[in-house]
């Protein structure tokens, strides 16, 4: 009786150690920027907030600075399963969903107050944007504060539109080309990363960029001039593939969830003082042109043109979210 109880005992324990230890749950997310900018940083804090929470059941791996997919391709990697997250401009998503560039019409957020209200999670603007991505196959976790639009130039300030005339000029999305076609510029669609070497180079004259990038990306070294028209906002966001996220346990989802509501709130109350602070380091190395009441009215009605050919390229949708955004 005694060697069987044994027995029983040792098979039990062979069992027992011969199966495997609970798998933890590993998501890979992939970033164009370097961990130092800010929305790397925003993306290290959800990595932390995540792995604390799940006490290490759930894992984030973060690939910056383009190591494994530019801008272009994040919203295909991430429908297609090839990884399981991603940071991306919103308007990349513009090729399938035009009205996401609503945020590029001219001087539609001319206050950082109405950015914030059109951004909130649950606005009724953002929750159309977030619905329509929902159906590509990719679910926005939080969007992430990037900051306003400015201009940049190398040989030639650039205070007022007829400033641009001629101009060719670096953009990231259909709508800010329209917005250098309304000025009589030249529009290049060109990635971030590529930015540095096309100024270099000589390229393009001008380029359009977020001013908290213009630090991060070495730009004053190779620009002379910083036009801060404000003229557009730039957001991303991060989304995770939608099979996986609904093939996560209830707990998982809860952790993510909150950890994504968390960081984006931090991000967002904190961008003000990061574009602030851009700037401040701006004028160190380069020559920031600051435009009068008179000088945005000019740009305004020389940009008129732009919001309707996006409402004719976005369709009602494209109402819908402009609607939205003027009852903000």
């Amino acid at each position: 009786m005694k060697l069987k109880t044994l027995l029983c005992s040792s098979v039990l324990m062979t069992a027992l150690t011969a199966m495997p230890a609970l798998a933890e749950t590993t998501l890979k997310v992939t970033l164009q920027l370097p961990l130092k900018h800010h929305l790397g940083q925003n993306l290290v804090d959800f990595k932390n907030e995540v792995e604390s929470t799940s006490n290490g059941d759930i894992k984030i791996q973060i690939f910056p600075a383009a190591q494994l997919y530019k801008d272009k391709e994040v919203h295909h990697a991430v429908t297609s399963g090839a990884i399981e997250m991603g940071v991306l401009s919103v308007t990349q998503l513009a090729g399938t969903i035009p009205a996401v560039d609503v945020f590029y019409v001219p001087f539609m957020f001319p206050t950082y107050d109405k950015v914030i209200k059109a951004t909130e999670p649950g606005s009724e603007l953002r929750s159309l944007l977030d619905n329509e991505i929902i159906k590509t196959g990719a679910r926005p976790l939080w969007w992430q504060a990037y900051g306003g639009v400015a201009l940049l130039s190398k040989n030639k300030p650039i205070q007022l539109p007829e400033d641009m005339d001629g101009m060719k000029v670096r953009v990231f999305g259909k709508t800010l080309g329209e917005f250098a076609k309304s000025v009589n510029a030249a529009p290049t669609v060109m990635a971030g990363s590529e930015q540095f070497l096309a100024y270099q180079r000589g390229t393009v004259d001008a380029g359009m960029t977020g001013v908290t990038a213009v630090g991060p990306r070495k730009l004053y070294q190779v620009m002379d001039h910083l036009t801060l028209t404000n003229h557009a906002n730039i957001e991303f966001m991060t989304i995770i593939n939608e099979k996986v996220w609904q093939g996560l346990s209830d707990r998982e989802r809860e952790i993510l969830q909150n950890a994504a509501l968390k960081v984006e709130k931090q991000l967002r109350d904190k961008i003000q003082t990061l574009e602030a602070d851009a700037v401040a380091n701006a004028k160190q190395e380069m020559n920031v042109i600051e435009l009068s009441a008179d000088d945005v009215a000019k740009w305004q009605q020389a940009t008129r043109p732009v919001l309707d050919s996006f409402i004719e390229n976005a369709g009602p949708l494209g109402q819908q979210v402009i609607d939205a955004a003027r009852a903000l």
